[in-house]
Protein backbone atom coordinates (compact mmCIF):
# COMPACT_ATOMS: atom_id res chain seq x y z
CA UNK A 1 0.00 0.00 0.00
CA UNK A 2 1.71 3.48 -0.79
CA UNK A 3 2.52 5.17 1.83
CA UNK A 4 0.04 8.45 1.37
CA UNK A 5 -2.78 6.45 1.03
CA UNK A 6 -2.04 4.94 4.57
CA UNK A 7 -1.58 7.95 5.93
CA UNK A 8 -5.35 8.84 4.61
CA UNK A 9 -6.61 6.00 6.19
CA UNK A 10 -5.25 6.75 9.37
CA UNK A 11 -6.11 9.86 9.29
CA UNK A 12 -9.77 9.40 8.13
CA UNK A 13 -9.79 6.73 10.95
CA UNK A 14 -8.39 9.87 13.68
CA UNK A 15 -11.32 11.94 13.18
CA UNK A 16 -13.57 9.61 13.07
CA UNK A 17 -12.67 8.61 16.60
CA UNK A 18 -12.25 12.10 17.71
CA UNK A 19 -16.34 12.78 16.11
CA UNK A 20 -14.37 16.38 14.69
CA UNK A 21 -11.71 17.44 12.85
CA UNK A 22 -10.36 20.12 15.46
CA UNK A 23 -10.08 17.11 18.10
CA UNK A 24 -7.99 14.97 15.61
CA UNK A 25 -6.17 17.71 14.30
CA UNK A 26 -4.91 18.25 18.71
CA UNK A 27 -4.83 14.64 18.85
CA UNK A 28 -1.98 14.13 15.78
CA UNK A 29 -0.92 17.33 15.69
CA UNK A 30 -1.59 18.53 12.91
CA UNK A 31 -3.88 21.56 11.53
CA UNK A 32 -7.52 21.06 10.79
CA UNK A 33 -6.29 22.69 7.30
CA UNK A 34 -3.72 19.75 6.61
CA UNK A 35 -6.89 17.16 7.90
CA UNK A 36 -8.60 18.69 5.47
CA UNK A 37 -5.96 18.33 2.51
CA UNK A 38 -5.89 14.59 3.59
CA UNK A 39 -9.30 14.10 3.71
CA UNK A 40 -9.90 14.88 0.21
CA UNK A 41 -6.73 13.42 -1.09
CA UNK A 42 -8.41 9.64 -0.08
CA UNK A 43 -11.36 10.57 -1.23
CA UNK A 44 -9.94 11.52 -4.86
CA UNK A 45 -7.34 8.20 -4.55
CA UNK A 46 -10.59 6.18 -3.88
CA UNK A 47 -12.83 7.64 -5.99
CA UNK A 48 -15.70 7.93 -2.89
CA UNK A 49 -16.65 9.98 -1.14
CA UNK A 50 -16.21 9.15 2.87
CA UNK A 51 -17.54 11.96 5.41
CA UNK A 52 -20.77 14.01 5.39
CA UNK A 53 -19.44 17.32 6.61
CA UNK A 54 -21.42 20.37 7.53
CA UNK A 55 -20.75 23.41 10.23
CA UNK A 56 -22.10 21.62 12.76
CA UNK A 57 -21.92 17.80 12.27
CA UNK A 58 -19.75 15.14 11.08
CA UNK A 59 -20.72 11.23 9.91
CA UNK A 60 -19.30 8.99 7.84
CA UNK A 61 -21.06 8.27 4.39
CA UNK A 62 -22.31 4.37 4.07
CA UNK A 63 -19.17 3.53 2.07
CA UNK A 64 -17.04 4.99 4.86
CA UNK A 65 -19.03 3.20 7.37
CA UNK A 66 -18.29 0.15 5.40
CA UNK A 67 -14.57 0.95 5.63
CA UNK A 68 -14.47 2.18 9.41
CA UNK A 69 -15.52 -1.98 10.01
CA UNK A 70 -12.44 -3.29 8.25
CA UNK A 71 -10.06 -0.32 9.20
CA UNK A 72 -10.65 -0.52 13.13
CA UNK A 73 -9.85 -3.89 14.17
CA UNK A 74 -6.89 -3.50 11.47
CA UNK A 75 -5.60 -0.23 12.85
CA UNK A 76 -6.24 -1.84 16.62
CA UNK A 77 -3.91 -4.73 15.21
CA UNK A 78 -1.54 -2.62 14.53
CA UNK A 79 -1.30 -0.74 17.86
CA UNK A 80 -0.97 -4.06 19.58
CA UNK A 81 1.55 -4.91 16.80
CA UNK A 82 3.81 -1.86 17.93
CA UNK A 83 3.12 -2.62 21.69
CA UNK A 84 4.56 -5.88 21.79
CA UNK A 85 7.52 -4.55 19.57
CA UNK A 86 8.31 -1.92 22.51
CA UNK A 87 7.70 -4.28 24.98
CA UNK A 88 11.05 -6.21 23.27
CA UNK A 89 13.08 -2.95 24.26
CA UNK A 90 15.88 -3.17 26.67
CA UNK A 91 14.89 0.41 27.82
CA UNK A 92 11.08 1.55 28.03
CA UNK A 93 10.93 4.86 25.76
CA UNK A 94 7.72 6.45 24.61
CA UNK A 95 5.38 8.87 25.91
CA UNK A 96 2.76 8.45 28.67
CA UNK A 97 -0.27 10.83 28.63
CA UNK A 98 -2.09 11.10 31.89
CA UNK A 99 -5.23 13.26 32.99
CA UNK A 100 -5.61 14.36 36.45
CA UNK A 101 -7.00 16.85 38.55
CA UNK A 102 -4.87 19.74 39.87
CA UNK A 103 -3.87 18.23 43.64
CA UNK A 104 -3.39 15.25 41.98
CA UNK A 105 -1.05 16.36 39.28
CA UNK A 106 0.78 18.39 41.95
CA UNK A 107 0.75 16.42 44.89
CA UNK A 108 0.96 12.91 43.93
CA UNK A 109 1.99 12.87 39.89
CA UNK A 110 4.44 15.28 39.45
CA UNK A 111 6.67 14.63 42.80
CA UNK A 112 7.47 11.43 41.74
CA UNK A 113 8.01 12.31 37.80
CA UNK A 114 12.06 12.81 39.32
CA UNK A 115 12.21 9.09 39.70
CA UNK A 116 10.82 8.14 36.54
CA UNK A 117 13.09 10.17 34.60
CA UNK A 118 16.44 8.71 36.41
CA UNK A 119 14.81 5.54 36.26
CA UNK A 120 13.68 5.54 32.39
CA UNK A 121 14.73 8.75 31.13
CA UNK A 122 13.64 7.57 27.41
CA UNK A 123 10.21 7.54 28.58
CA UNK A 124 8.00 11.26 28.42
CA UNK A 125 4.89 12.22 30.22
CA UNK A 126 1.95 14.48 29.02
CA UNK A 127 0.55 15.87 32.11
CA UNK A 128 -3.13 17.71 31.37
CA UNK A 129 -4.85 19.23 34.39
CA UNK A 130 -8.49 19.05 34.51
CA UNK A 131 -10.77 19.43 37.08
CA UNK A 132 -13.90 17.93 35.38
CA UNK A 133 -14.82 14.78 34.48
CA UNK A 134 -12.81 13.41 31.59
CA UNK A 135 -13.25 9.69 29.53
CA UNK A 136 -9.65 8.80 28.72
CA UNK A 137 -10.40 6.57 26.47
CA UNK A 138 -12.16 8.59 24.21
CA UNK A 139 -9.39 10.99 24.94
CA UNK A 140 -6.84 8.92 24.11
CA UNK A 141 -5.03 9.21 27.20
CA UNK A 142 -2.82 6.27 29.05
CA UNK A 143 -4.71 6.87 32.42
CA UNK A 144 -6.50 8.99 34.83
CA UNK A 145 -6.41 10.27 38.57
CA UNK A 146 -9.73 11.32 39.89
CA UNK A 147 -10.73 10.81 43.40
CA UNK A 148 -12.60 7.58 44.05
CA UNK A 149 -15.81 9.05 43.60
CA UNK A 150 -15.07 10.66 40.09
CA UNK A 151 -13.48 7.06 38.19
CA UNK A 152 -14.72 5.97 34.87
CA UNK A 153 -16.33 2.39 34.96
CA UNK A 154 -14.49 -0.87 33.29
CA UNK A 155 -11.16 0.64 34.20
CA UNK A 156 -8.17 -0.99 36.68
CA UNK A 157 -7.83 1.70 39.67
CA UNK A 158 -4.21 1.79 41.37
CA UNK A 159 -5.01 3.39 44.91
CA UNK A 160 -2.19 5.98 45.06
CA UNK A 161 -2.67 8.16 48.38
CA UNK A 162 -4.41 8.36 51.99
CA UNK A 163 -7.62 10.13 52.15
CA UNK A 164 -6.50 13.97 51.74
CA UNK A 165 -7.37 16.28 55.11
CA UNK A 166 -9.03 19.64 54.10
CA UNK A 167 -8.74 23.10 56.10
CA UNK A 168 -10.56 26.27 56.38
CA UNK A 169 -8.17 29.28 56.54
CA UNK A 170 -8.06 33.01 55.87
CA UNK A 171 -5.90 36.26 55.93
CA UNK A 172 -4.86 37.37 58.92
CA UNK A 173 -5.50 41.11 57.68
CA UNK A 174 -9.49 39.19 56.56
CA UNK A 175 -9.99 37.85 60.23
CA UNK A 176 -8.88 41.56 61.96
CA UNK A 177 -11.11 43.14 59.96
CA UNK A 178 -13.73 40.20 60.02
CA UNK A 179 -13.46 37.91 62.77
CA UNK A 180 -12.95 33.97 62.45
CA UNK A 181 -16.15 32.35 62.18
CA UNK A 182 -17.39 29.37 65.27
CA UNK A 183 -19.53 26.99 63.56
CA UNK A 184 -20.27 26.65 59.68
CA UNK A 185 -23.26 28.48 60.39
CA UNK A 186 -21.41 31.61 60.53
CA UNK A 187 -19.91 31.78 57.42
CA UNK A 188 -23.36 33.34 56.08
CA UNK A 189 -22.11 36.12 57.19
CA UNK A 190 -18.69 36.07 55.85
CA UNK A 191 -16.79 36.55 52.29
CA UNK A 192 -15.69 33.02 50.76
CA UNK A 193 -13.89 31.90 48.35
CA UNK A 194 -16.13 29.57 46.17
CA UNK A 195 -14.88 26.49 43.27
CA UNK A 196 -16.84 25.83 40.14
CA UNK A 197 -16.92 22.97 38.97
CA UNK A 198 -16.12 22.95 35.11
CA UNK A 199 -17.91 20.05 34.13
CA UNK A 200 -21.49 20.94 35.45
CA UNK A 201 -21.03 24.67 36.35
CA UNK A 202 -22.56 24.09 39.84
CA UNK A 203 -20.62 26.12 42.44
CA UNK A 204 -18.80 23.38 45.15
CA UNK A 205 -20.89 22.79 48.50
CA UNK A 206 -17.85 22.67 51.66
CA UNK A 207 -18.29 19.75 53.77
CA UNK A 208 -17.80 19.57 57.15
CA UNK A 209 -17.78 16.61 59.70
CA UNK A 210 -19.57 16.43 63.29
CA UNK A 211 -19.75 13.80 65.78
CA UNK A 212 -18.82 11.35 62.52
CA UNK A 213 -21.65 12.73 60.43
CA UNK A 214 -20.90 14.46 57.44
CA UNK A 215 -22.82 17.54 56.10
CA UNK A 216 -22.39 20.42 53.72
CA UNK A 217 -23.50 24.04 53.34
CA UNK A 218 -23.39 26.45 50.54
CA UNK A 219 -21.65 29.46 51.42
CA UNK A 220 -21.61 32.79 49.82
CA UNK A 221 -18.84 33.13 47.33
CA UNK A 222 -17.33 36.48 46.80
CA UNK A 223 -14.69 35.34 44.83
CA UNK A 224 -15.33 32.36 42.75
CA UNK A 225 -12.95 30.67 40.49
CA UNK A 226 -12.52 27.53 38.85
CA UNK A 227 -8.77 27.07 39.95
CA UNK A 228 -8.02 25.43 43.00
CA UNK A 229 -4.50 27.90 43.12
CA UNK A 230 -6.29 30.74 42.12
CA UNK A 231 -8.05 30.02 45.22
CA UNK A 232 -5.12 29.94 47.68
CA UNK A 233 -3.62 32.99 46.30
CA UNK A 234 -7.53 34.79 46.72
CA UNK A 235 -7.06 33.71 50.47
CA UNK A 236 -3.64 35.15 51.06
CA UNK A 237 -4.74 37.87 49.18
CA UNK A 238 -7.72 38.85 51.91
CA UNK A 239 -10.30 38.33 49.85
CA UNK A 240 -12.06 35.88 52.00
CA UNK A 241 -12.43 32.22 53.86
CA UNK A 242 -11.26 29.51 51.84
CA UNK A 243 -11.45 25.83 51.60
CA UNK A 244 -8.23 23.68 50.93
CA UNK A 245 -5.73 20.86 51.28
CA UNK A 246 -4.21 21.01 53.96
CA UNK A 247 -0.65 19.87 51.98
CA UNK A 248 -2.10 23.31 49.80
CA UNK A 249 -2.12 25.22 52.66
CA UNK A 250 0.41 24.08 55.57
CA UNK A 251 3.37 26.36 54.09
CA UNK A 252 1.10 29.10 54.55
CA UNK A 253 0.00 28.19 57.49
CA UNK A 254 3.31 27.93 59.12
CA UNK A 255 4.53 30.77 57.62
CA UNK A 256 1.81 33.03 59.41
CA UNK A 257 0.44 34.09 56.15
CA UNK A 258 -2.94 31.87 56.40
CA UNK A 259 -4.80 31.02 59.79
CA UNK A 260 -7.03 27.95 60.19
CA UNK A 261 -10.45 28.78 61.36
CA UNK A 262 -12.99 26.43 62.15
CA UNK A 263 -10.74 23.73 63.50
CA UNK A 264 -12.11 20.62 64.10
CA UNK A 265 -14.73 20.67 61.18
CA UNK A 266 -13.08 19.75 58.36
CA UNK A 267 -13.13 16.17 57.04
CA UNK A 268 -11.07 14.13 54.75
CA UNK A 269 -11.29 13.54 51.28
CA UNK A 270 -11.70 10.65 49.69
CA UNK A 271 -8.08 8.57 48.46
CA UNK A 272 -7.28 9.08 45.24
CA UNK A 273 -6.74 6.35 42.55
CA UNK A 274 -4.72 5.91 38.65
CA UNK A 275 -6.83 4.64 36.67
CA UNK A 276 -6.90 2.98 32.90
CA UNK A 277 -8.32 0.63 30.59
CA UNK A 278 -8.29 -2.75 31.21
CA UNK A 279 -8.47 -4.31 27.88
CA UNK A 280 -5.59 -2.42 26.61
CA UNK A 281 -2.67 -4.06 26.62
CA UNK A 282 0.33 -1.53 28.53
CA UNK A 283 3.30 -0.33 26.98
CA UNK A 284 6.79 -0.67 28.69
CA UNK A 285 6.87 3.14 29.28
CA UNK A 286 3.04 2.84 30.67
CA UNK A 287 4.08 0.18 32.86
CA UNK A 288 7.57 1.67 33.77
CA UNK A 289 5.01 5.01 35.15
CA UNK A 290 2.76 2.97 36.82
CA UNK A 291 5.74 0.77 38.89
CA UNK A 292 6.56 4.83 40.09
CA UNK A 293 3.01 5.41 40.87
CA UNK A 294 2.93 2.55 43.15
CA UNK A 295 5.74 3.96 45.08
Amino acid sequence: MERDLWSGLAVFAAIMEAGSFARAATRLGLSASALSHAMRSLEAKLGIRLLDRTTRSLAPTPAGEQLLLRLRPAMAAVQEGIAELDQARDRPAGRVRVNAHRPGAVHLVLPRLAVLAQRCPEVAVELVVNDGLVDIVAERFDCGVRHEGGLQGDMIALRISEPMALVYAASPGYLAEHGAPATPDDLGAHRCISYRHTSSGTLHRWDFMQDGQLFDRAVPGSFITNDVDLMRDAALAGLGIVCLLQVQAAPHLAAGRLVEVLPGWAPRLAANFLYYPSRRQPSAAFRAFLEVMRG
